[in-house]
């Protein structure tokens, strides 16, 4: 492909995806499916990869790129980005009506204008575009000067790095409010308790901390999205009232919330408030109340504003959403990774309209923290559909006979030891047999990185444990024709492939194998590693922890959960049950005088030719050893594109970086 025909092709597929992402981050209305997306993005990726020329910062790959910052910039406002004047009734709302009237000289009875929209709780920040390009990103801070946040807010999917119009402002500053979806927040939470992490708190807090990362690539990885609401300077463009704004915006390509409306009068406004209250709980984010504006912004300028709010606008808040009760007892419950999570149960309370009678303590150091016993009275808080947590012990109420929890020894569903890896957080059961796990465990062991049983998909696995057929992976071995035809909907053909399927995962790599026993901390790579240096499970299951130590990248952390992991009788008894069936893990030999013997490669940014499990095997092929990170006896880098800190500290170590195309001319060689 020629210059010019590839500068009109990446003109194409930029907009195209610019297109898609609006369409699914904004519009919530996808029109081609994730395969077809990520082809066009790996279409892009490459033209960009061999006419790196015609990459702009505008381009959809390059949301994520560059090395991490040291601190933020000082961002000065132009406009300052006020505070809201709060209303906690239908009383304070007319009051802040009839200031408005007044200071326009209405008559008692006139009807106004106001937008009103759900009150986002997330980080308030401002988004500048230059001819429609966005330049610049800022978080409020103390309302005149902010943190200056540009990168990563490029990687907030729903934030256009292009205006879709033909003729864009000279300038325009667009206020919004970047927030973390309740699903993703209770995910993330989940993610971080099983990384040995505290939880955030409430979903602005995990949006502000995700916000806040000098290393933008955190940020990308955490699915954080923004609803637009206020404009602060513009040059080259007029808008008459906030709604021409909101109506500018949204075909521009900015996410404006839906439920944002018009209404005639302080009625209307009533009406919308105990509209959102009452969907407040079926809303996938978090608000904590309305915002009421005046709409015509020539109205705006005559009403001014005050020290530091707007006299124009008011925030109606909603009712706190605690209440006091009383822990009646802590019990622990384990998590479908083996966390255990101690457990408030409560003397039932309403809070906002529903009863509540369990919340979550998190963890046993956060128990500890804020000294939290059985017989407690305490202030609990629910926070949409989260589960309801305790944020705070009335320790005058105390009586004497409270009694703290005690960090259990064994796992109260299957009676293993209980665990607390040092550096962790967690308190886990490690045993394979764990009825409380043994849904995720088996999902896991039949995986396609793991022991790839085609076929073998959740709803089988849902009947398997349903009947009583399964209590552990090995029992999947032992399976018989009919018992899968005791399944619904099964016939002979696809019973007798299923049992093909769990006959041929018998001899997979013992690097499979390992990986399939969700050990904690040992990922793919971490399984090959330890395949390579031990050849076969027994070997692994008496090393020592000086042998563990002495591979290179298995560090402490890794060392102890391994460690824990073959200590446990049960996991051992699963382990031998497998073998007794036929379970034959294989090992790959290495190519002795490969072409690689003794080199140490490391991939990182977007591969074009190969995935890196590809690129681990051909290096692994020809005797060299493919590493995940760094190091002064790293030989070669390969970087793709969107390459990041990897690439740095290479070229600071002074490792040679070599492209695909190099790495293939040496395979070929």
């Amino acid at each position: 492909m020629d210059f010019h025909t590839a500068e009109a092709r990446i003109s194409e597929l930029r907009r195209e995806i610019e297109g898609h992402n609006r369409l699914y981050y904004v519009l919530d209305w996808p029109d081609i499916s994730d395969a077809e997306y990520d082809l066009l993005f790996r279409e892009l990726l490459h033209l960009e990869s061999k006419f790196p020329e015609l990459v702009t910062p505008d381009s959809p790959t390059q949301r994520v790129g560059g090395v991490p910052l040291q601190k933020f910039s000082q961002v000065a406002h132009r406009i300052p980005m006020l505070s809201l004047e709060n209303a906690f009734s239908e009383e304070d709302l007319r009051d802040f009506d009839a200031r408005v009237k007044r200071k326009l000289a209405l008559p008692a009875d006139h009807q106004i204008d106001y937008i009103c929209e759900p009150k986002m709780d997330g980080l308030a920040v401002s988004l500048t575009y230059e001819k429609g390009r966005f330049a610049n990103g800022a978080t409020r801070g103390d309302g005149t000067t902010g943190e200056g946040v540009t990168q990563n807010l490029r990687t907030v999917k729903s934030i256009p790095l292009r205006l879709a119009v033909d003729q864009p402002p000279i300038l325009i500053e667009v206020r919004g409010e970047v927030f973390l979806p309740l699903e993703a927040f209770r995910k993330m939470n989940l993610d971080r308790e099983e990384n040995g992490e505290d939880p955030f708190a409430n979903p602005r807090n995990a949006a502000a901390g995700s916000l806040r990362q000098l290393d933008q690539r955190i940020t990308a990885r955490r699915p954080l999205s923004i609803n637009c609401y206020a404009p602060g300077m513009v040059e080259g463009f007029e808008f008459q009232s906030q709604t021409g704004f909101l109506s500018a915006i949204r075909q521009w390509g900015l996410p404006v919330n839906p439920l944002i409306r018009r209404c005639l009068g302080v009625s209307e406004v009533s009406d919308y408030y105990r509209e959102m209250t009452e969907r407040r709980d079926a809303l996938p984010y978090e608000i904590d109340g309305v915002v009421i504006k005046v709409d015509s912004f020539a109205l705006q300028r005559e009403l001014g504003e005050k020290s530091r709010s707007p006299s124009w606008a008011i925030a109606w808040k909603f009712p706190p959403r605690q209440a006091i009760t009383v822990i009646e007892d802590i019990v622990p419950q384990v998590g479908r990774t083996g966390v255990i999570t101690p457990t408030a149960h409560l003397r039932p309370v309403e809070v906002s309209g529903v009863t509540v009678s369990r919340a979550t303590l998190h963890n046993w150091e956060e128990m500890m923290r804020k000294d939290i016993r059985i017989g407690d009275t305490v202030i609990v808080e629910r926070a949409g559909d989260v589960i309801p947590a305790v944020v705070k012990v009335l320790s005058d109420r105390r009586t004497g006979s409270e009694s703290p929890l005690p960090i259990p020894a064994i796992c109260p569903e299957c009676g293993s030891e209980v665990v607390n890896i040092p550096g962790e957080v967690a308190v886990r059961c490690m045993g394979l047999s764990c009825p409380a796990q043994i849904r995720e465990s088996i999902i896991h062991f039949a995986s396609r990185g793991a022991m790839d049983i085609d076929g073998l998909g959740d709803r089988y696995i849902e009947q398997l444990l349903k009947l009583g057929l399964v209590k552990n992976v090995a029992d999947l071995y032992y399976l018989t024709k009919n018992d899968f035809m005791c399944f619904e909907r099964m016939g002979d053909k696809l019973a007798d492939n299923l049992l093909s399927a769990i006959e041929r995962s018998k001899e997979r790599e013992l690097a499979c194998f390992i990986f399939a026993l969700g050990i904690r901390h040992v990922g793919e790579h971490t399984a090959r590693l330890l395949a390579n240096a031990f050849g076969t499970i027994r070997n692994l299951e008496g090393a020592s922890e000086a042998e563990l130590l002495s591979i290179r990248e298995i560090g402490p952390q890794v060392c102890q959960s391994i460690l824990t992991f073959f200590h446990n009788t049960d996991n051992l008894r699963v382990i031998g049950r497998l073998f007794a069936a036929g379970v034959k893990p294989t090992t790959a030999d290495k190519k002795v005088g490969g072409k690689f013997t003794g080199k140490t490669f490391v991939f990182t940014g977007s591969l074009t030719s190969f995935t890196r499990d590809e690129a681990r095997m051909l290096v692994e092929h020809e005797g060299g050893h493919a590493a995940g990170s760094v190091s002064k006896k790293t030989d070669f880098v390969v970087a793709g594109a969107e390459a990041g800190s990897k690439l740095e500290k290479a070229k600071a170590l002074g490792v040679e970086v070599i492209s695909e195309e190099e790495f293939m001319k040496m395979m070929e060689a």
